[in-house]
C-alpha cells in the first residue's frame, strides 16, 4: 500500500469511529446534539478523504455538487419547521436511495463498457443497489407526500394490490438475474430501474398516516442498506460502514416501532391500516355524550391539580404549540403543581418527534417519561391534558376486538380523576375510528386551536 492509501484507510476508520460514537451519544437527549455533530463530522472526514482517492481527474463537477447541495442543506435545515421534520428526514432517506441507484447506474454503464473488468459479486451488488435504491426513492417520495398533506394521508388501496406487487417484485428480480447474466443490455436496465421505482410507489401508497413512524424507520433502514451496496460497489469501506449502521439502526428502530404498535411489521406493511372505519365505532360514538368545557374551569381544574400528565399528540405539532405547552406548565408549577409529559413512542409522524419538538421548547428532559415509566402513575394523577393525540390514548385498543388499534399498547390517559382533551373538532385520527376517551364522563373538550386554546388557559390561570 501506498502512503496515500494508508491515510485514506485511516481516515476512514477514523470517520467510523466517530459515526459509532456518534450514534451512541444519539440515545441520550443530553448528548444528541454533540453525537449529531460528531457523526457530521465524520462524514466531512470521509468526504475529504475520499477526494484523495486516486483516479479523480477533475474536481470541478465535484466542488460545485458540494457547494449546491451545502446550499440546499444549509437553506433546509434553518427554514423547514419542526413541525415539517418527519418529511424532510423521508426526503432525506429518499436522497440517500437515490444516490445510491445513480451510483449504481453509473457503474453499471462503466462496466457495461468493459465488462472484462466485472466480476460476480460486483454485478450482484450493482443490481441490489439500483433495486433497493430506487425503491427507497420512490418510496420515500411518497411518504413525505403523505406526511405533506400532498398525497392522500388515508391507505389508497386497489384490486388485488399485494398479488400485483408480488408479481412486479418477482419481474424485478427476474430482469436483475437476467442483467447478471446479460450484463450491460439496456433495455433490461431501463425495466429494471422504472420497476423498481414504480413498485416503491405501490408499496408505499396503501400505508396510511398512522403507520408512518415505523415507515420513517423501514425507509431508513432501506437507505442504509442502498448505501452499503453501493459502497461494495465502488469499494468504500467508509459508505459500507456508514450504510450498515444506518440499515442496522433503521431495522432495530422499525422493531421497536411496531412493539409499541403490537403489530408484526407485515401488518404494517401489507395490512393498509385505517382504510376502514367499521359501523360498531360509529354507532357507539354517535350514542354518547360529549362534554365541553371553557377555558376558564379548565385552567381552574388545572391550577388546584397536584399532578397533571401532559399527552402531546400530532396536533400539537401542527398547531406549534410546543412553546405554549411549556407556558402552561411553567405557570402551573409556580403554582406547585407537579407536572409530567407521556410520551407514546408512536405519536406523531416519527418516531421522537414529541421529543424533538418538547427539547426546542426547552421543556427540562427530566419531565419527559416514556409510556412504560408513565403509565401507572395516571391514576394518581389529578388531571391529564391531552393535547393533539388520538389513537394513543384510545380505550379501544384494550378491548374492542373489531378496532384496528386493538392490542396496540396505549396511555392510561382513561385512569387520571379528570381528563381534558385539545382537540380543533371530534373527526377521528389518523387510525379513522371514534376516540372512546372522549366520551368518558371524566373528559372535557375544550375546542379550538390547541396553541390558542393554551393561550387562553394561561392567561386564565395568571387571573386565579
Amino acid at each position: 500500500m501506498t502512503l496515500r492509501e494508508v491515510l485514506i484507510a485511516l481516515a476512514y476508520m477514523i470517520a467510523s469511529a466517530c459515526f459509532v460514537l456518534g450514534l451512541m451519544w444519539l440515545q441520550s437527549p443530553k448528548r444528541a446534539r454533540a453525537g449529531n455533530l460528531l457523526s457530521s463530522l465524520g462524514m466531512l472526514v470521509a468526504i475529504v478523504a475520499t477526494l484523495f482517492v486516486s483516479g479523480i481527474k477533475d474536481y470541478t463537477i465535484i466542488i460545485i455538487g458540494s457547494l449546491i447541495g451545502s446550499a440546499i442543506g444549509a437553506v433546509m435545515a434553518s427554514t423547514v419547521p419542526m413541525t415539517a421534520m418527519p418529511q424532510m428526514v423521508g426526503l432525506f432517506n429518499g436522497f440517500g436511495g437515490g444516490a445510491s441507484a445513480l451510483v449504481a447506474a453509473a457503474e453499471f454503464f462503466k462496466y457495461a463498457a468493459n465488462p472484462s473488468a466485472l466480476t460476480l459479486d460486483v454485478s450482484i451488488t450493482i443490481m441490489l443497489a439500483l433495486i433497493v435504491g430506487a425503491v427507497t426513492f420512490s418510496g420515500s417520495m411518497i411518504a413525505a407526500g403523505k406526511l405533506q398533506g400532498v398525497v392522500n394521508e388515508r391507505p389508497i388501496t386497489y384490486p388485488y394490490q399485494n398479488f400485483i406487487n408480488l408479481i412486479l417484485f418477482l419481474t424485478i428480480v427476474a430482469a436483475a438475474i437476467f442483467l447478471i447474466v446479460n450484463f450491460g443490455n439496456p433495455w433490461a436496465f431501463l425495466y429494471l430501474t422504472v420497476a423498481a421505482l414504480i413498485f416503491g410507489v405501490l408499496f408505499t401508497i396503501p400505508i396510511g398516516g398512522a403507520d408512518m413512524p415505523v415507515v420513517i424507520c423501514f425507509l431508513n433502514a432501506l437507505s442504509g442498506v442502498a448505501a452499503a451496496m453501493a459502497g461494495f460497489v465502488i469499494k468504500n469501506n467508509a459508505l459500507i460502514i456508514a450504510g450498515s449502521l444506518v440499515g442496522a439502526s433503521g431495522v432495530i428502530l422499525t422493531q421497536i416501532m411496531c412493539w409499541a404498535m403490537n403489530r408484526p411489521i407485515t401488518n404494517v406493511l401489507f395490512g393498509a391500516f385505517g382504510a376502514v372505519v367499521t359501523a360498531g365505532s360509529s354507532a357507539t360514538a354517535v350514542a354518547k355524550t360529549v362534554r365541553p368545557i371553557q377555558a376558564d374551569e379548565a385552567a381552574i381544574l388545572l391550577g388546584y391539580a397536584q399532578l397533571v400528565i401532559i399527552v402531546p399528540g400530532y396536533g400539537m405539532a401542527v398547531s406549534q404549540a410546543q412553546h405554549a405547552v411549556r407556558q402552561l406548565a411553567d405557570e402551573l408549577q409556580k403554582r406547585g403543581v407537579t407536572v409530567k409529559y407521556a410520551i407514546h413512542p408512536v405519536a406523531g409522524r416519527m418516531p421522537g418527534h414529541m421529543n424533538v419538538l418538547l427539547a426546542e421548547a426547552n421543556v427540562p428532559y427530566d419531565q419527559l417519561y416514556d409510556m412504560d415509566q408513565i403509565n401507572d402513575e395516571f391514576q394518581n394523577a389529578d388531571v391529564a391534558l391531552i393535547v393533539g393525540a388520538n389513537d394513543v390514548v384510545n380505550p379501544a385498543a384494550r378491548h374492542d376486538k373489531s378496532s384496528p388499534i386493538y392490542g396496540m399498547p396505549i396511555l392510561n390517559a382513561d385512569h387520571a380523576k379528570q381528563i381534558i382533551v385539545l382537540k380543533r373538532s371530534m373527526n377521528p385520527g389518523f387510525a379513522g375510528i371514534e376516540n372512546e376517551l372522549f366520551y368518558n364522563e371524566k373528559t372535557r373538550m375544550l375546542f379550538g386551536d390547541a396553541k390558542e386554546s393554551l393561550t387562553k388557559l394561561i392567561n386564565e390561570l395568571k387571573n386565579i
